[in-house]
């Protein structure tokens, strides 16, 4: 299993390699620019020379990108679609150059209107963007959402329309996140519920199409619609659901990325190491 952590870029996108070894990360998730602003400086040859060379040294590959919190292709508001819109082709532009494989995004909110509303919103806004993008390499990747508030995705059959609704969906994978899947309602503990999760996973998006798993146990109860991520293990998902995803060979190659909380444990060990070891743990000796 690749297995890795989202990783910060404080210094420069090349040094969040140097932190991925520190911590045992094969693979890895960053973000490309501010995730809290609009408008970010053009990467350089240099930065860019830097994070090629780093990721050569280092040998962690595939490394994810995720895009900025701030964009919403679901929005009703015309101005801050295309706002996002921009952002988007903004960011694959930076994965191209850096040679990055894939950039998950959150679909968005649909504010008003209605989750249908919003799915085809998302749909033709990624539509747009593949429009500005053509050639690329780097595909977008719909994350699984926790369905708070107004946000859409949070049901493999809205991804399964957002995906219908382009003109090159061979251009979009999906991520799933374990903490946002079972803020859901989606109930993986147990070998019988996860065997339905991804039995309804492959008749609606097709398990072919999953990329990227982020690995986040949940704060909150199952069905709660709330995003808080937990220390694996730490939560109300627990190791047993964790040990479905390690112990399943359909995931092998695909990047399996924590979003786990950042610091230190009472013994000064990284949060991200502690919880890579206990995924690795879970694994099953054939």
């Amino acid at each position: 299993m690749l297995l890795g952590a989202h990783m910060s870029v404080a210094g420069g996108l090349d040094k969040s390699f140097a932190a991925g070894i520190a911590v045992g990360c094969d693979c890895m998730q960053i973000f490309v620019r501010n995730q809290r602003q609009w408008h970010s400086r053009a990467l350089s040859s240099e930065q860019t020379e830097a994070f090629r060379r780093a990721q050569e040294d280092t040998g962690i590959r595939p490394v994810v990108a995720h895009a900025s919190y701030l964009i919403n292709l679901a929005s009703p508001d015309l101005l801050g679609r295309e706002r996002s819109i921009n952002a988007m082709v903004d960011e694959l532009q930076r994965c191209e150059v850096l040679g990055i494989e894939s950039l998950v995004v959150h679909p968005g909110s649909y504010v008003e209107g209605g989750v249908a509303c919003g799915v085809e919103r998302v749909g033709r806004s990624i539509g747009q963007i593949h429009k500005r993008t053509r050639d690329f390499k780097t595909m977008i990747l719909l994350e699984t959402t926790a369905g708070q508030g107004t946000s859409v995705g949070h049901r493999f059959d809205q991804l399964a329309e957002m995906i219908a609704g382009t003109e090159e969906p061979d251009r979009l994978g999906v991520c799933l996140d374990t903490c946002h899947l079972f803020a859901a309602g989606y109930d993986f503990r147990s070998a019988e519920g996860y065997a339905a999760l991804l039995a309804e996973l492959d008749e609606t998006v097709g398990l072919r199409k999953v990329r990227c798993i982020h690995l986040n146990d949940s704060k909150r109860e199952l069905g709660s619609r709330v995003d808080r991520h937990e220390h694996i293990g730490k939560g109300k998902i627990g190791k047993r659901g964790f040990a479905h995803f390690m112990n399943d060979a359909r995931w092998i190659g695909v990047s399996m990325i924590l979003e786990t909380p950042k610091g230190k444990d009472g013994r000064g060990t990284d949060f991200d190491k502690v919880n890579l070891k206990r995924l690795r743990a879970l694994v099953q000796d054939e």
